[in-house]
Parts: structure tokens; sequence; C-alpha cells
């Protein structure tokens, strides 16, 4: 089973959860819903450019033009370095951090990981 096969499941339940926050207008929660899915989706091109593609569409949606430009930049890099396994591990994606930056993941997610490693095998 390929990355994108094991991981595609997860990267779904939480842009359904990121859905189900923005209906409840819990912007900051939802936003850490596309975080995870970033996490979770990060070695896999398709999954990588999936998430900045909805945190792009949320910055627009929030008038966050910080947001906005920084997600246009890490579209282009998910798109562009994903193949080539350019990825700071455990980096959330958001515009708050730098692209090149290496962040600890968090206990849920790792789990995820894990689960999605075992599939792999």
């Amino acid at each position: 089973m390929s990355y994108y096969q094991a991981a595609k499941p997860f990267v779904e339940g939480k842009l359904k959860d990121y859905s189900k926050a923005i209906r409840s207008k819990q912007y900051d929660s939802a936003f850490h819903h596309l975080e995870d899915a970033h996490v979770i989706g990060q070695h896999s091109t398709y999954l990588h450019c999936l998430a900045h593609f909805h945190m792009l569409k949320h910055g627009i949606k929030q008038r966050d033009p910080k947001e906005t430009v920084g997600q246009v930049f890490r579209l282009i890099g998910a798109l562009t370095k994903t193949a080539i396994g350019f990825i700071p591990t455990g980096n959330t994606g958001g515009a708050n951090v730098s692209p090149f930056k290496t962040l600890p993941i968090s206990d849920e997610n790792q789990k995820i990981l894990e689960q999605i490693n075992h599939a792999q095998s």
C-alpha cells in the first residue's frame, strides 16, 4: 500500500473536522485540523498540496493576507519539493512557522503516522 493510500483516510478525516469547526465558527480550532492534515499528509505530494490548498482557502476566507501569501509559496514548494523528500518533519504548514523548520509531532499525529507506516508494510 502506498503512503497516499494509507494516509488518505486520516487526512480526509481532518478535513471533515475542519469543516465542522468552520460551521461552528471555531476558526482557530479549524486551522489546527488543517495543520494536522498537513503533518499527516506531507509525505504524499497530492495530500501535501491538498493541505496547503485548504490553508490557502482558509486564509482567503479569513481575509488574512499573511496566510494567503504564505500558502501560495508553500503550495508551490509542496508541489515541487515533496517528491524529492524535502519535507521538514512535523512542520504544521501555516504561515506562522518557517517552511523549513522541523517541529515536534503531537502524540495524536504520531500514533496516526505509526498506523500509516504499519499499513505500508
